[in-house]
């Protein structure tokens, strides 16, 4: 259920000093919902290709706006002297280096569609780049420094316009905001996607000439996108290494798009005098996230196996170039990375991340003999930068949010760049972090987290926050959520705890292939199992006081507990849950996931989706509840929650039901965010807290 852009004065610059952002959280106290909005957010680290400096982004909360900003700042690779590199009102994203290191391209808007921007390291002002009509949503630098491709939406029957697709899509745009007429018509599946209505447009590269030159649509008439929506980025192409073509991931699936996985990697000259090639035609799963060797040798990937299925794992794919045989990377390695492969400066190790029980380690795998080897295991890792001998990446866990890390390519030396929110987090106590395993269905190891209050005092009993993930095939890892903090229900009080249930990701493919089918069956019974463990293994949480909240998968999990389990929770949380799995098939819009958890359409095998459907049980419903949910979420779509709170409501069971209709499957606005931590911690509260009935 989840699935898957002006520089600073040079004296106020300056005078930023590391340990201190833009903006600072509240005092010293409990860690509350405004503090987690507020904290400052680093991301994309990209080093420079002699590998001196260090480009990132930082996002900075804007309340009164009720939103997010983002601006780039550049380090000494050590992470001294910071300076905000960037302060349009817009905000900015996407750092990256020019391949000679004298320059740092960027994307911004500046008062009109987002477009390419340069800044200079020997001084002046961003300077812009690219002068498209449409927004550029990503981009990249080939090696020679030439070229650009940038990603635009366009409608594809636009590319034999004489004026061009981008010219002949922002004439269309314009007529159709004239137009009084709203209706859309609609001839085929997907018309809507996570929390967008299709028009018609896809996300198409064009080739551009940094010396000026019009741009090359790469996928002319090509039905299909490429970066992915909505999440897809800059991983999903790259220039090849003569900068003559770009291969690129695109599901072009036609008729089927709305239940295929058949994403594909794609050679196109930039020219564009040839149609782009299919390059993986055998493989009727995903193939994804191409990029080449600095020797420009060897072209790796991402492929899995089974087709409709999205939680299959990524195997790490290799070919000579350009037409050596394929094979696979590290073949008995279990773990499915996820991220942009990150190469090593002499062609031999591919640095990557992914799950692994119960963290998200950063990985160095050895092309030529498969052998992988962990550079980083602990807390949660993203986005690793390689230049000259070092790695960079962002490590985030439950007691620190994301900073700056650096380590030797031989995963030594490993240090931490920067303590960003230090001053925004003085003298604010964080819960600690437990990890513990239990026998779970079957006998089987489970992996579960537990975060306990802060300051809690000898003999003191707490009331407990059950938490559930999402997915189903996702998990806790150890990382800084700002969207399910266990910190802020450790803050108010409680003893946070998850599992990772059969299903969860990081422990094996088995494990996670192992609930196909069985929702109900095994992931309840770990939850049981692993609840039961935690309150025999701590015996400071009160487990006649426990709140059981999940989203997503977990908000389905919520309304099955409700009739599955119904005496065991003082009260429930579902977050953007499924009530009815047999109608959520007609209302989602990325079908493959039911039809593969489900083994089919519903017409055919309607039992599968009746065995373990919520809604087969109001009947035994009793256990007070507070639903949530988004407008915008076309996943899981906000009938499932208004249908639960009117179950609960027509049962007599105490219920509320809290909607927000600018948001998606997340709730991602910072008012929004705090207004929900206000009402679910409230609600929790009501009944697990002394005096409660």
């Amino acid at each position: 259920m989840t699935s898957r852009r002006a520089p600073l004065p040079p004296v106020l610059a300056a005078a930023l000093a590391l340990a201190l952002p833009a903006a600072a959280s509240s005092a010293a106290g409990p860690f509350g919902a405004r503090d987690l909005v507020t904290l400052e957010r680093l991301s994309d680290p990209q080093l420079s290709p002699d590998g001196s400096r260090l480009a990132f982004v930082v996002r900075s909360a804007d309340l009164e706006a009720n939103r997010g900003r983002t601006h780039i700042w550049i380090a000494s690779a050590d992470g001294t002297n910071p300076r905000q590199a960037t302060a349009g009102a817009d905000g900015e994203s996407s750092p990256r280096w020019s391949p000679d290191g004298k320059a740092l391209y960027f994307l911004a808007g500046r008062g009109g569609p987002a477009q390419v921007f340069r800044l200079r390291m020997d001084g002046g002002e961003g300077e812009r780049v690219t002068s498209l009509p449409l927004d550029v949503g990503s981009f990249a630098i080939s090696r020679d420094g030439r070229r650009l491709v940038v990603s635009a939406q366009v409608f594809p029957d636009c590319a034999s316009d004489a004026a061009g697709a981008l010219a002949c899509t922002a004439r269309r745009l314009d007529e159709r905001a004239k137009s009084k007429a709203t209706g859309h018509l609609y001839t085929r599946l997907p018309v809507r996607h996570w929390d967008e209505w299709l028009d018609g447009r896809r996300s198409h590269l064009f080739a551009v000439p940094i010396q000026g030159g019009p741009p090359v649509d790469l996928m002319r008439a090509m039905d299909a996108d490429c970066p992915s929506r909505p999440f897809g980025g800059s991983e999903d192409y790259t220039f090849t290494p003569d900068g003559a073509g770009v291969v690129f991931s695109a599901k072009d699936a036609g008729r089927e798009e709305a239940w295929s996985t058949n994403f594909d990697l794609f050679l196109v000259p930039t020219d564009g005098s040839a149609p782009p090639r299919n390059l993986t035609p055998r493989n009727l799963a995903w193939d994804a996230q191409p990029s080449f060797s600095p020797d420009g040798k060897t072209l790796v990937w991402l492929a899995m196996t089974v087709p409709g299925y999205e939680a299959d794992r990524f195997r790490v794919m290799a070919r000579a170039w350009p037409d050596g045989p394929e094979r696979e990377v590290a073949r008995g390695w279990d773990h499915s990375p996820d991220g942009t492969l990150a190469w090593s400066p002499d062609s031999k190790t591919v640095f990557a991340t992914a799950d692994s029980l119960g963290h998200h380690s950063l990985f160095a795998i050895d092309v030529a003999s498969g052998a992988a080897r962990v550079v980083e295991r602990g807390g949660t890792v993203h986005g690793p930068s390689v230049a000259g001998g070092t790695v960079v990446f962002t490590r985030e866990d439950f007691g620190a949010p994301a900073d700056l890390y650096a380590a030797n390519l031989d995963g030594t030396g490993l240090r931490r760049l920067t303590r960003w929110n230090a001053k925004a987090l003085e003298g604010v106590a964080m819960g600690a972090s437990e990890e513990f395993t239990f026998a779970g269905w079957n006998g089987e190891p489970v992996h579960a987290w537990v975060v306990k209050p802060p300051g809690l005092e000898p003999g003191r009993r707490v009331p407990v926050a059950f938490l559930i993930h999402g997915g189903p095939q996702g998990s806790w890892n150890d990382d800084f959520h700002y969207r399910w903090n266990p910190q802020v229900f450790a803050a108010a009080g409680y003893a946070a705890v998850m599992v990772d249930f059969h299903g969860s990701t990081g422990y094996g493919q088995r494990f996670t292939d192992s609930i196909g089918g069985d929702w109900g069956g095994k992931p309840l019974e770990d939850l049981q199992k692993g609840l039961a463990a935690a309150l025999e293994r701590y015996t400071w949480m009160d487990g006649t006081r426990v709140a059981g909240l999940g989203a997503s998968f977990g908000g389905y999990m919520i309304n099955w507990i409700e009739g599955a389990w119904p005496d065991r929770f003082r009260c429930l949380v579902s977050h953007d849950g499924d009530l009815d799995e047999l109608h959520a098939y007609f209302d989602t819009e990325e079908l493959w996931f039911p039809e593969r958890e489900f083994g089919g359409v519903p017409w055919r095998v309607p039992q599968n989706y009746q065995r373990f459907n919520p809604v087969n049980l109001v009947k035994d419903w009793k256990t007070p509840i507070l639903v949530v949910h988004g407008g915008r979420d076309f996943r899981v779509v906000e009938t499932q929650g208004l249908a639960t709170f009117t179950a609960a409501q027509r049962l007599g069971i105490p219920s509320e039901f809290l909607y927000f209709p600018d948001e998606n499957h997340w709730v991602l606005k910072p008012l929004n965010s705090i207004r929900w931590h206000e009402v679910v911690l409230r609600w929790i509260d009501r009944f697990t807290k002394p005096g409660s009935s």
